[in-house]
């Protein structure tokens, strides 16, 4: 990203960025630079900390500590997780890897050949032969 003292200089060069609008992007980046420096960091350190110890003492439900708590990653973590979906979303257009089949399993092994129909159902009975 650009730095703002830049911005203030740039000049035009589309209607998207109007003449003037260097001053708004200052001021935006301004009010970016407070709401996540230093002081809003100090003011979640102390959020987290006192929910955590109304937590410890049984007055708050641990689901809205939690709520707290996962709500400072989200707001302190935005710019890395909106990057991590860009950079994700920038890799999808390069084209699909070649298809590489899986490697077949072995052929299971050959059943022997089943024993010959034997017409004669009392074959082998002890039966005296005449």
């Amino acid at each position: 990203m650009l730095h703002p003292a830049f911005l203030a200089g740039y000049p035009s060069a589309s209607l998207a960025d109007p003449a003037g609008a260097s001053v708004i992007v200052a001021a935006l980046w301004w009010l970016q630079a407070t709401l996540l420096g230093t002081i809003a960091t100090t003011i979640a350190i102390i959020a987290v900390s006192s929910v955590g110890l109304m937590m410890l003492s049984g007055r708050v439900n641990i689901r809205y500590g939690l709520t707290v708590i996962a709500g400072s990653f989200i707001l302190f973590g935005a710019s890395t997780i909106a990057a991590g979906i860009q950079a994700s979303m920038a890799g999808a257009g390069l084209g699909a890897a070649p298809y590489v089949p899986p490697p077949q399993a072995p052929a299971p092994p050959a059943l022997p050949p089943p024993p010959p129909a034997n017409p004669d159902p009392y074959a082998g009975a002890s039966v005296p032969t005449r």
